[in-house]
């Protein structure tokens, strides 16, 4: 059986959201510490954060003070911490941070760090949304990639972040271009798309056969008070179950070893991709 051991940590903001952006990097940073060291202690071998894992999710304000929260990659200090703890513990970590490409150009991106400390690349979230509680568009530019996958020591590894998880052709490219496992950092609250939360990832890693690893923070963050992140960071695997999933309301680490077989087998059983008509889907995408 091959396995890999995955690893997601959700949690709290950890500092004021009056303080600077650099005040709350390093309390994140601190309190993400421990558990970090913790999974490579138990050997986890993929590890995730949430979206943009160092701050607040500042996107309920159009407040200029966040774009201070920027951070170069993969020469910023976030990336180059770690770095050194993927070499520490032969461990791939996914890094999801606000990016800046240049001054005035800024991203929701995740880095990918392979198990030896190497900058492997970075995909850039491709779905913008701009809705009340959600102005993302204030702060993030749209990615432009071609859905890149990874090939790190343990896997083929894709990245989708947050509001991209509505969208079924990113899926389908990052699973066609060769992913066996798709993580999706996220922020999202109670309420409207609670109810998704455990429908559109397990329906998605039956649709294309792969293991999705789904990270989602907690708690309450003021002054914007849009509702409750309620954590519940889950693995499901190529059949749809959700096979280990984590508290509504705690800091956690969840760790769970995926059965990679499952994927061959699925894929064998259900032959979606032999039987896609990718010659009809023209008009799929048309703009309109």
């Amino acid at each position: 059986m091959t396995k890999v051991r995955g690893g997601l940590i959700q949690m709290a903001l950890k500092a004021p959201t009056e303080k600077s952006p650099e005040e709350i990097r390093r309390a994140m940073l601190d309190a993400h510490a421990p558990l970090i060291e913790k999974a490579g202690g138990e050997g986890v071998q993929i590890l995730c954060f949430q979206e943009v894992f160092t701050q607040p999710y500042f996107c309920p304000s159009q407040d200029a003070k966040w774009y201070a929260a920027a951070e170069r990659i993969p020469d910023g200090p976030t990336v180059k911490l770690m770095q050194e703890f993927a070499k520490k513990y032969q461990m791939v970590i996914v890094v999801p941070i606000y990016e800046e490409a240049m001054t005035g150009v800024y991203y929701n991106t995740a880095a990918v760090i392979d198990a030896d400390g190497t900058y492997l690349g970075k995909y850039r979230k491709t779905h913008i949304p701009q809705v009340a509680g959600f102005w993302e568009k204030f702060f993030f530019k749209p990615g432009a990639s071609e859905y890149p996958v990874f090939n790190t020591r343990y896997c083929k590894l894709g990245v989708y972040i947050c509001y991209d998880r509505h969208f079924p052709e990113g899926w389908r490219a990052l699973a066609l271009n060769g992913a066996d496992y798709i993580v999706n950092p996220s922020a999202t609250v109670a309420g409207l798309s609670e109810y998704l939360w455990k429908l559109e990832q397990p329906a998605s890693a039956v649709a294309n056969g792969v293991y999705i690893g789904a990270i989602n923070r907690i708690g309450r963050e003021t002054p914007w008070n849009i509702g409750e992140f309620y954590g519940q960071s889950y693995f499901v695997n190529p059949r749809g179950q959700i096979e280990a999933i984590a508290s509504r309301d705690k800091d956690e680490l969840i760790i769970h070893d995926m059965n990679f077989d499952m994927i061959r087998e699925v894929r064998n059983t259900w032959q979606f991709f032999r039987d896609r008509r990718p010659e009809t889907y023209g008009p799929l995408t048309d703009i309109g």
